[in-house]
């Protein structure tokens, strides 16, 4: 469909990126349609699968609570399309995820947002015992690509961007789940078929009488009280998650939309998390990464790629006085290419979308080194001995990623074994300078060592 577009592209599992070598890679198309590509990297060959939902009768992924960023009919006659209505996704996959054995799974629809009996308050679910949940706005799938066989996992939270953690139950984990964090253990659905036994949420709780322990909590807007913790929001809750190599820790950027914006940590074993807001020069926050020592890197709305090392903060990391400010020092401000706007010229008008780490060196600048999307400098922006590499993609102009991905091909090949692969992401690929008609475009992003290696 050439008004459909790919938001991401998904080549391998970003904790083993030799996982998938040479294979297809899938697209996600997000709003606009169910049919997602899939490119064959060794033919240029592109096929498709159309993504189905268990309720057929479900209305299309468009329109308010959930999905105001994209209507269910045109609000007025575009010049492209007049008042034709160009997208009608239900399954509206985001993101996808390949794990260590290839299959992949999806944030995706497969039913209409109203939760069932065991996601809700009177459930004997553990998680629904503590904080019941009765809508949402995306489930999760599998696809096996070596079957083509697609499985519905339902769950009682929201999903957005799918990311493995590094324990032995292969633990995915997921942003885009509200007021919780939200988790479904693999090894246990994979072994029983039994989503809810498989899944579980916490609400994000502060452990503000610092005894580090999960007690009875505060809610949002109720005074503090020093005999029991503090429940949080989290704003507009996590845009990205992240799961910490070094400690098993999952990580959330938080307040993309609404709230005060930062990085959030969740601990699994105590159900308690931590939260660190964005101190001056830096504000706001889009999507973020974590690196294989634990520091986390976002795109800052303030024009900066913004790191923060929770190693460094001297103040105790959780009590009364652990609400969000308390670690300023932990933080760190890299200012992207470009200029900035008039009154703020020591920052920059880039508007970065997404943040990667490339924490196994998949493209060859070295390991744990963040890349950003540099959405007005149409191509990627890394952060390499505390000096910005600027990757552009000439043609077409334009060019806008929402996020990327490495894989290593062949650690055998040199730097053609390797390489990142992004989409032009942008949701009206028709208005490329291709024009109407254009379709979403992969890009494979190899680096020489030097101009005349071959």
């Amino acid at each position: 469909m050439s008004s459909a577009h790919s938001h991401d592209v998904i080549s391998s599992d970003r904790r083993n990126p030799t996982v998938n070598a040479y294979g297809p890679l899938f697209g996600s198309a997000e709003y606009s349609t169910d049919t997602i590509p899939i490119l064959d990297p060794k033919t240029n060959k592109v096929t498709s699968f159309k993504l189905p939902v268990r309720d057929t009768a479900m209305a299309p992924s468009l329109g308010p609570p959930f999905h105001i960023s994209a209507m269910p009919e045109p609000n007025a006659p575009t010049a492209y399309w007049g008042e034709e209505v160009i997208w009608d996704s239900k399954a509206n996959n985001h993101n996808s995820m390949f794990d260590k054995e290839g299959r992949l799974w999806l944030a995706a629809n497969v039913r209409g947002p109203d939760n069932p009996d065991f996601c809700k308050k009177g459930s004997e679910h553990p998680s629904a015992k503590v904080f019941p949940i009765d809508k949402q706005q995306r489930q999760v799938a599998m696809l096996d690509p070596k079957t083509m066989k697609y499985t519905f996992i339902d769950t009682c939270f929201g999903t957005h961007h799918p990311q493995f953690g590094y324990d032995a139950d292969n633990t995915l984990w997921f942003s885009g789940t509200g007021p919780v964090a939200g988790w479904l253990n693999t090894k246990v659905f994979l072994e029983t078929g039994d989503a809810a036994k498989a899944q579980g949420w916490a609400p994000w709780v502060l452990d503000s009488n610092g005894n580090g322990k999960l007690d009875d909590f505060t809610e949002p807007g109720q005074p503090a009280d020093p005999n029991k913790d503090m429940r949080i929001t989290a704003g507009s809750g996590p845009y990205s998650v992240m799961p910490n190599p070094k400690d098993g820790s999952i990580w959330y950027g938080i307040g993309t939309f609404a709230g005060q914006p930062g990085f959030l940590r969740f601990d699994p074993k105590t159900k308690l998390s931590e939260v660190y807001y964005i101190p001056k020069p830096g504000f706001g926050i889009r999507g973020g990464d974590i690196d294989g020592n634990g520091v986390l890197w976002g795109s800052g709305s303030s024009g900066h790629l913004m790191s923060f090392d929770r190693s460094k903060c001297k103040g105790p990391l959780n009590g009364p006085q652990a609400t969000g400010n308390h670690c300023p020092e932990g933080w760190a401000f890299y200012k992207y290419p470009g200029p900035g706007f008039e009154g703020f010229e020591n920052t920059s008008a880039e508007a970065s979308y997404y943040t990667w780490v490339d924490q196994h060196n998949t493209l060859g600048l070295g390991e744990n080194i963040p890349i950003s999307t540099a959405n007005l400098n149409d191509g990627f922006a890394a952060l390499k001995d505390g000096q910005m590499v600027m990757l552009r993609i000439p043609y077409p102009m334009g060019f806008y990623a929402k996020g990327l991905d490495g894989r290593i091909d062949d650690p055998n090949a040199g730097w053609k074994g390797r390489g990142l692969w992004s989409t032009n992401g942008d949701r009206t690929p028709w208005l490329m300078e291709t024009g109407k008609g254009s379709k979403p475009r992969a890009v494979h992003i190899q680096l020489r060592p030097n101009p005349l290696a071959n």
